[in-house]
């Protein structure tokens, strides 16, 4: 992972995370950003196992690399198929934000990505809609949205749906766009 910007979010168990001279244990819930450029150590702490993502935005020219696993168990949810379209050059923020929507909540406008993003569904069911098809997303769901992806989210059942978006977006500009992207 040196050398990559990553989030690191703690599912369960505890992660002890050295990194460019710091310790940081994580418990469930918790997340860590990483800067590029610094080897990461991680360890597992407890009598519970370590379970946790690891949001990584890679350069282009490694993009085929593969993602190392010794000693840990590692199982690759998500690799976009080839670089995110539609990035340019110049800065760009990333974040995680953890989102929950409450039973019974009618889906939110339609809108699209500034750069993209990639949700892990931590809980309940949630319903996805792109381009008049409505498809239900429930745990450890996966979802990429590229920047052109007019969707929308709600939530139809009677338990809070909980899930995680890893954002790129432009600096300065918003993570979520309403409507349809602009034609070039």
């Amino acid at each position: 992972m040196a050398g990559s910007n990553a989030i690191l979010y703690q599912l369960g168990g505890s992660t002890e995370i050295a990194t460019a001279g710091a310790t940081k244990t994580l418990g469930p819930g918790e997340a860590l950003f990483v800067a590029g450029g610094h080897e990461v150590f991680l360890k597992a702490i407890g009598d519970d196992p370590s379970r946790s993502l690891h949001f990584v935005l890679v350069r282009g020219s490694v993009f085929d690399s593969p993602v190392p696993t010794e000693p840990a168990t590692v199982t690759e949810l998500f690799r976009t198929p080839a670089p995110i379209p539609d990035l340019k050059p110049g800065a760009y923020e990333v974040n995680l934000t953890r989102v929950t929507f409450p039973p019974k909540m009618s889906a939110n406008p339609p809108h699209h990505r500034s750069g993209a993003a990639f949700y892990y569904i931590l809980s309940g069911a949630g319903a996805n809609t792109v381009g008049g098809n409505n498809v239900e997303k429930g745990p450890a769901s996966v979802i990429y949205e590229p920047s052109s992806l007019v969707h929308q989210w709600g939530n139809p059942g009677s338990e809070p749906f909980t899930f995680l978006a890893f954002n790129i977006n432009p600096e300065g500009e918003q993570a979520v766009v309403p409507e349809a992207p602009a034609k070039p």
